[in-house]
């Protein structure tokens, strides 16, 4: 059975050298390479921020999720040459599938409450609210590699990229609407806003303004492609590697973003930029 998604293209009887295999390892290397030790550094981060882990408990799940698919990339290169590895690969891209997605759900909707309803987030503030979410995501990622596994053994291409699309279709939509919610609260001034306070405030408003719209834009790039990619080999039931290399690329390069933007609302990217 042929994989579909951006973590796979796997045969369960001998390693593939197909043309599939060169462009995919490289990607996959470049995201071993980077995302492994940059969300471990921002893990770093959190545990040893003057913050505590609370107020960033999402992007630490978050962070630990990206760690698990940099090590699931690492074994699908390793597959490659050693197909007994390809069971092992395949569960673990329920993360991919299902674990990215949900967690930047989660911290979309965390974004989006305490912007546009600041009352109710701080009613859910408390870190038990926090725990409970990322426990009922990783609940639901552990379902999805196990199903991941089964499909593996038993689903067709068609089905699995049935199976990846429906998820980037349901979450998608979700953080796109909390995120748009975001911008146009940022937008609008608030009342009793004048003079230094004014500019002040309209700054941040700005500087956040512009990351959350970065970030629209990633999250569009990430999955609209590889939706597409899913919805192609559905109807066609075969894998078209025209369609599915840029997907890839799209998925794999854009998940460098969110990262990138942690460490510089952190204040820690141009100090790396200048060492």
């Amino acid at each position: 059975m042929n994989s579909t998604t951006p973590g796979a293209s796997t045969n369960t009887t001998s390693p593939s050298t197909s043309p599939l295999d060169s462009a995919r390892i490289p990607l996959f290397s470049i995201n071993v390479l980077f995302g492994l030790p940059t969300h471990s550094y921002i893990i770093w981060l959190i545990v040893k921020g003057t913050g505590g882990i609370a107020s960033e408990y999402l992007n630490f799940n978050n962070s630990l999720c990206e760690i698990c698919i940099s090590l699931d990339f690492l074994i699908f290169i390793l597959a490659s040459y050693i197909s007994s590895l390809f069971p092992l690969a395949m569960f673990l891209q329920g993360l991919t599938i299902t674990g990215r997605p949900l967690f930047q759900s989660l911290i979309c909707i965390e974004r989006y409450l305490a912007v546009v309803h600041p009352v109710t987030f701080l009613k859910y503030k408390p870190l038990r609210y926090r725990v409970i979410c990322c426990i009922a995501a990783w609940i639901i990622t552990l379902g999805s590699c196990l199903f991941c596994l089964i499909m593996f053994f038993f689903s067709t291409v068609a089905m699995h990229a049935c199976f990846y699309s429906v998820q980037f279709l349901l979450y998608l939509p979700i953080q796109l609407f909390c995120l748009v919610a975001v911008l146009r609260a940022l937008k609008q001034s608030g009342p009793g806003e004048r003079g230094r306070e004014r500019e002040e405030k309209n700054h941040m408003k700005t500087r956040a303004f512009y990351l959350i719209l970065i970030t629209t834009v990633t999250m569009t790039i990430t999955y609209v492609p590889t939706t597409v990619t899913g919805i192609f080999t559905i109807v066609l039931d075969q894998l078209n590697l025209i369609v599915w290399i840029p997907s890839m690329i799209c998925f794999i390069l854009a998940g460098f973003v969110q990262p990138v933007l942690y460490l510089h609302r952190a204040g820690k990217l141009s100090r790396l930029c200048t060492q």
